[in-house]
């Protein structure tokens, strides 16, 4: 009777082992070269969940938009950060300037795309090249008909005063309003262009919250502290 195995034992062990795991075996080993693969194939690995998941959240955004409007779209995204916030992106509690970059630039190098920062006496800022969700899904070509995400098509605080706005990233207003409404301050501000996507989004880390242009709390329904 023919065996009907159509994998080794040692094949299944290695393909329901954490690609991360390989990697370090092969350094330990000295096996530079198998590394490089793995590493090449758990960019690979983690782009496809990636992506994925940033297609489901655009999808159900558009849903959410086109069924219920953006009010709902707004309160949507609120409740979605807050419960991120609490749950998985928990606040370190750290004030001072620099760890406040470090942990920023922690997460950004998640979307695993180049990263260029920039320092003058007024603020550091940052920019992935290209941004690693909503630029890319824009580039990808997920506002077009035949993938027909959403786009918000009016001006609101949640499109940073912008129309024909990618449903993805109404979430960068809604942070940044979280955020005011939290510490009484930005986490970061954004630099975007318009429309968005035509340039690189950026942040900017403002070492002093009173340079902060006015015109970024009232994009986004706010006012700037001392303003009139």
């Amino acid at each position: 009777m023919s065996s009907q195995r159509i994998f080794t034992d040692e094949e299944l062990k290695e393909m329901g082992t954490r690609t991360l795991d390989l990697v370090l075996a092969a350094i330990d080993a000295g096996d530079k070269e198998k590394a490089k693969e793995l590493a090449q194939r758990m960019y690979r690995e983690f782009n496809y969940l990636h992506d994925g998941y940033f297609t489901w959240v655009s999808a159900l955004l558009s849903f959410i938009y086109r069924r219920y409007g953006i009010e709902v779209l707004e309160e949507a995204e609120r409740e979605a950060h807050t419960i991120e916030a609490n749950f998985v992106f928990k606040p370190s509690g750290a004030t001072d300037f620099r760890t406040r970059v470090q942990e920023m630039l922690g997460g950004l190098r998640g979307h695993l795309q180049p990263i260029s920062i920039t320092e003058d006496d007024e603020k550091v800022t940052i920019a992935m090249e290209p941004c690693g969700s909503g630029g890319r899904i824009i580039r990808m070509g997920g506002y077009e008909p035949d993938i027909g995400l959403a786009r918000v098509e009016e001006a609101h605080r949640i499109t940073f005063g912008q129309k024909d706005f990618p449903i993805y990233c109404v979430h960068c207003p809604v942070m940044e309003a979280l955020d005011i409404e939290r510490s009484g301050e930005f986490g970061a501000v954004h630099i975007v262009s318009d429309p968005i996507g035509k340039e690189h989004c950026k942040f900017a880390l403002y070492k002093n919250k009173a340079d902060i242009p006015e015109e970024s709390y009232t994009r986004i329904g706010k006012q700037k502290p001392g303003a009139k």
